[in-house]
């Protein structure tokens, strides 16, 4: 079997089934769409909120019994820091609550969390995994939460991402598409000077997962690009994939934001997981495609 094959056997030769939660959003979709490619022995189960309301714990356990999957890819989660900031019950119970429940009724199987690099505060950067998360807003105080509960489990796995990029089923879930949007309605975007991310195409985050998920593959990784950037880098990125439209672009500080509070600088050290995968993580400024 190629390394980049997710390398998993179960009883009776039965091909193994893997949850994808979040379906419907930016990094479920892409894992979705790379698994026919990095996983192809995998049966896919993407499950969107449509599908299921991970919240409704009886519903969950109810289909879990019955699809009884090998792995799960937790993707799922209230991901705008902005909402929440408005619910802040309404992200505690998707964010930490569900995460945790997935996680215990997956306890002897494959599980793999999405966190964020927000769980940092922002006031160093280039944070490995020994860091001490230290977040800033509710959002990043969620995952940290969630994180803490996944790990207690050796089989678990948690990767702290990067921001990433990608096209969406709605065109307007990821940052660039809302850059793209802004500028195709004759709008300028207003990008932070003083805040710097690692971002990824959601389409390499994919490949890395499905690489990732095996057995015995487990504890806490980074993952993003290899490049540090400000949002101004990224949005000069994105605007000259978008030759057609004329991108503007106005350069304003963090700290003329009224929302909830932002940290200066989350990227992230990636040497751990990077000496597992059989490719480099790009640099955002040389992906063709984001």
């Amino acid at each position: 079997m190629r390394r980049n094959a997710l390398n998993l056997r179960s009883i009776n030769n039965v091909q193994p089934r893997v949850w994808v939660t979040g379906a419907g959003g930016l990094i479920g979709h892409h894992l979705v769409l790379a698994a026919g490619k990095f996983a192809p022995q995998l049966h896919i189960i993407p499950l969107t909120h449509g599908d299921l309301d991970l919240t409704d714990f009886a519903a969950v356990e109810k289909k879990f019994h019955a699809d009884r999957p090998h792995w799960v890819v937790h993707c799922a989660a209230l991901s705008r820091a902005a909402d929440c900031q408005a619910d802040p019950a309404a992200a505690r119970r998707l964010n930490v609550a569900a995460a945790a429940h997935l996680a215990a009724l997956a306890a002897e199987s494959g599980f793999i969390f999405f966190s964020s690099d927000l769980v940092f505060d922002g006031r160093k950067g280039g944070y490995v995994e020994s860091d001490p998360p230290n977040p800033l807003n509710l959002y990043g105080e969620t995952k940290a939460a969630a994180e803490e509960i996944i790990l207690r489990n050796p089989r678990h796995l948690v990767l702290r991402a990067g921001l990433n990029s990608g096209a969406t089923l709605s065109g307007r879930r990821s940052f660039n598409e809302e850059m793209a949007n802004i500028w195709r309605a004759g709008g300028s975007v207003k990008l932070f000077s003083d805040e710097f991310r690692c971002p990824l195409p959601a389409a390499v985050t994919a490949r890395a997962v499905w690489e990732l998920a095996r057995p015995g593959r487990a504890g806490l990784y980074h993952l993003a690009g290899s490049e540090r950037l400000s949002r101004v880098e990224i949005g000069r990125v994105v605007a000259a994939r978008h030759p057609e439209l004329e991108a503007r672009i106005e350069v304003c500080s963090r700290r003329e934001y009224a929302g909830p509070p932002r940290p200066a600088d989350v990227s992230l050290n990636c040497g751990k997981v990077q000496a597992l995968l059989s490719f480099p993580l790009p640099a955002f400024s040389a992906v063709a495609e984001l």
